[in-house]
């Protein structure tokens, strides 16, 4: 194991904190009910919280918040008010609940919102952040402005967590979803980026794994396998949303395939459109963040 002063991953984790802290977010912890405490990067103070529009970024599995949104935050906080909470068990973010659904988490969302004071507020969310961001908006309409799903197969049922499997070559999801050797690391990324990875050595890549995917490793299996759509077996439990809804996906996408988001992008009906990265896999927002920022901000500031 690497000493923490000499960890790659200590080093670039100071440096996404101080990327945050520069675009005038400050991590913050509230306890937004007897049993949830949430940590979240938010406005440094309530007074800064200006008449812009909020956004709230969900972020997917894997690393915390921080890891997956920096490019996003640094374009998008100079326009809206940007709040990028860690789910419950990422992070700082815990519970005393026995709750592990994506709902349970939707609703530990709304409630950090109304604790800080935002009655309204669009979400984007990706991979499992999607399945959250969803279920915020179809739980309070009045509060969710539009909404951002990216990479997620809300709509994925059993036959998609198998083929998921299959086509990884594990027999359990936590082996691909929750690696703890450098080989199913590679696995995941094999799966989850466009352009491979071939040449990182595995003394980093176990770095990553022991600094950011070790932690609450139980809890994170438990909300696995506490997904909802996942127990309906091959019933479909999405609905329409009140909301329009930007459903952006990468082509080559081999965690959720694109033939998901074509079928979500018809269940949520006429509110919804697809757009589609070329050259992307599961990550669009870190591949190509120029191109997906752009499409996201066009959606985000259109005229409903």
């Amino acid at each position: 194991m690497i000493p923490s002063f000499l960890s790659p991953v200590n080093f670039y984790s100071n440096y996404l904190r101080r990327c945050f802290t520069t675009s005038g977010l400050s991590p913050q912890t509230l306890d937004v009910d007897d049993d949830t405490t949430i940590h979240f990067w938010g406005p440094k103070q309530a007074y800064e919280i200006t008449k812009k529009p909020s956004l709230v970024l969900i972020h997917g599995y894997g690393p915390v918040a921080i890891w997956q949104w920096r490019k996003q935050v640094q374009f998008f906080a100079p326009k809206f008010n940007v709040y990028v909470p860690d789910l419950v068990f990422f992070g700082g973010s815990t519970t005393r609940s026995s709750e592990r659904s994506e709902i349970f988490q939707a609703a530990s969302l709304a409630k950090l919102m109304k604790k800080v004071g935002v009655e309204r507020y669009s979400v984007m969310g990706t991979s499992y952040g999607g399945f959250v961001a969803y279920h915020i908006a179809r739980m309070w309409p009045e509060r969710v402005e539009k909404v951002v799903i990216a990479s997620s197969g809300v709509n994925m049922r059993s036959r998609h967590s198998e083929a998921l499997l299959k086509r990884a070559n594990v027999e359990k999801v936590e082996d691909l979803m929750l690696p703890a050797t450098a080989s199913q690391f590679r696995v995941l990324m094999s799966l989850a980026v466009f352009k491979q990875l071939n040449l990182v050595p595995d003394f980093l890549l176990n770095d990553v794994l022991n600094k950011l995917y070790a932690d609450k490793r139980n809890e994170k299996l438990q909300l696995m396998k506490g997904i909802s759509s996942l127990s309906l077996g091959d019933a479909i439990s999405i609905s329409p949303l009140q909301q329009e809804v930007l459903i952006l996906w990468g082509e080559h996408d081999q965690i959720f395939p694109l033939e998901l988001a074509t079928e979500l992008n018809e269940l949520l009906g006429d509110k919804a459109r697809l757009e589609v990265m070329k050259n992307t896999s599961h990550v669009p927002q870190i591949e190509n963040p120029p191109l997906f920022n752009d499409i996201v901000n066009k959606f985000l500031c259109e005229s409903s």
